[in-house]
Parts: C-alpha cells; structure tokens; sequence
C-alpha cells in the first residue's frame, strides 16, 4: 500500500471510503438521475452543489476531490488548503471561487449523476450526498484536477471490491502530477495561470463508472476480447484487458493510467509496451 501523511479530516475521509462506500452502495443501491440541473445556491463551490435530479433537489459532494473553500467560514480547513497547494489564504480563496465558476459552467448543460445517497455532511440543513457527476464531455472531478482546481482526496488503496476505484485514484493522481507539470490553475496562480486550462482535458469515460455501474458491461466486455471483438482503448474495463493473452494486471494499470489516447496506436507509449509487445495487442482494439 502506498504510504501518504494525511491530516486528521483526510483519514476521517479515508475510513469513509474504504470502509462505507461499497457496503452502502450494495445496501441502497445505487442510483442514476439524467437530465439533472444545476441549481445556483450561495453556499455552492467547486466540489459540493445544489441539483435537481429526478423531480427533486438535492446537495452533492463529489467523490475522491476536494476544491479550495470560496470564504474563511471554515478557517482551519483552508488553512490545511493553503498548505497543500503552497499558496496564501488569499490565493486559496482565489483558487476555491474560480473552482466553483468552473463548475458552474460545465454544469450549465444537462448532466448525469451516480449516487447511493451516502451521507457527505455539510453546513446545510438538507442532506449532502457524495456522487460521481458525468458532464457530456467528461467526469466533473476529474476535471477539476486536471485544470489544478482541486486536490485529490481520499484513499490511495485497493480493498476488497474496490479494484476499479483504486484505478480512479490514481488516474486522477496522474491528471494532478500533470497540472503541476503545467503550472496550471492553482498550481500556476502566483504566476498569473489560475485561469490556464490543461492542454489535455479528461475524455467523456471513466473507469469510476465503469467500476460500480457496469459489472454486467465490464464482464461483457471480457467475453468479447475472448471472442476476437476489438475493445476501445478509452474505454476498455480491467477485467476486459487482462482477458487479453500477455496482458497481466500490472499492464492492464499501466494502460488504463496512462488514457486518455488519441487512438490505439499510442499503446506503444506505455511502459512494458515494446515494438513486438505493441504488435501483439494491437489487433484487439479498435
């Protein structure tokens, strides 16, 4: 397992997504609201927001990140922030606001979002549930640490269950590696680039979905490679990749954290991947 120093709020988050996730997503089951609209709320930010989904209105908190805070109502906490992006309050504060201006533009169009309706807490009188949120054109997490305009947070681990999730994790540790690479969002803000996007945004799939959503998809996908059917590269499951002959579960990683591809034929740029390897895997995907 991997070795992280977290402050006392990220192991509380830790416990909640190792030990509650699945089991409440099994015992409520999960549930998926289309067409859901974002409603404007004072008290929403980049990571945590007020929807109506399915006829109702609702509070989300995103899963596996967190945005800077917009205001100082909660002081240690942006404090613990500040630190981690090795910026002033101020600039954390800058961060937060441009975090929550972010998300209210890619949540101007319909969109869809993935719940078991476990409780997230919050400052508001009405329930706070965490939830995937997928735009038309990507996970909403994921772009806001692609775009340094939030941190990973939560659990860098894989229990029992939660192959798929510890993939997520460390897809977006790769989408935050990056924006510090670029300097971008609020790893660029003292250098005027808070508002710099990244050259390379998330693609529309996430293997969070994937992961508690499609077990009937993810194992049909599968059979398909068995039966000589090309898998998408974008898109193929784990369990879809090891199915291919030569492909173990440390290749399957290092090809499903190294999306997104413009096509196929960048398998080549991933570690373990050879000439003659390349020319072995390359017929099963499209």
């Amino acid at each position: 397992m991997a070795k992280f120093s977290l402050t006392r709020p990220a192991r509380l988050l830790v416990v909640v997504l190792l030990l509650v996730l699945v089991p409440e997503a099994h015992a409520r089951g999960w549930k998926t609201f289309k067409d859901c609209r974002y409603l404007p709320n004072a008290a929403n930010d980049g990571d945590s927001f007020h929807v109506r989904a399915g006829g109702k209105k609702y509070i989300f908190r995103l899963y596996f990140v967190d945005a800077p805070e917009t205001d100082t109502s909660i002081a240690e906490r942006v404090a613990e922030q500040a630190k981690y992006f090795h910026v002033t309050t101020a600039e954390t504060l800058q961060i937060g606001q441009e975090a929550e201006r972010f998300t209210r533009q890619q949540l101007s169009k319909p969109f869809t979002v993935r719940t078991c309706l476990q409780d997230a807490r919050g400052r508001s009188h009405r329930p706070r549930y965490f939830a995937f949120v997928q735009t038309d054109s990507s996970d909403l997490g994921e772009s806001l640490v692609a775009n340094g305009l939030a941190r990973v947070y939560g659990a860098a681990t894989d229990p029992p269950e939660m192959d798929k999730a510890g993939v997520e994790w460390r897809k977006l540790q790769e989408f935050e590696r990056k924006a510090k690479q670029q300097s971008i969002g609020g790893w660029g803000i003292g250098s005027g680039r808070l508002n710099v996007r990244a050259r390379e945004q998330p693609g529309p799939s996430t293997d969070s979905f994937d992961s508690f959503f499609r077990p009937k998809s993810a194992a049909a996908e599968a059979a398909q490679a068995t039966a000589g059917a090309k898998l998408d590269v974008n898109t193929a499951t784990l369990e879809a990749l090891q199915n291919i002959p030569g492909v173990g579960n440390v290749l399957a990683r290092r090809i499903i954290n190294a999306r997104p591809y413009k096509s196929a034929d960048d398998l080549r740029l991933v570690k373990g991947i050879g000439a003659k390897k390349y020319e072995k895997l390359r017929p099963y995907f499209e």
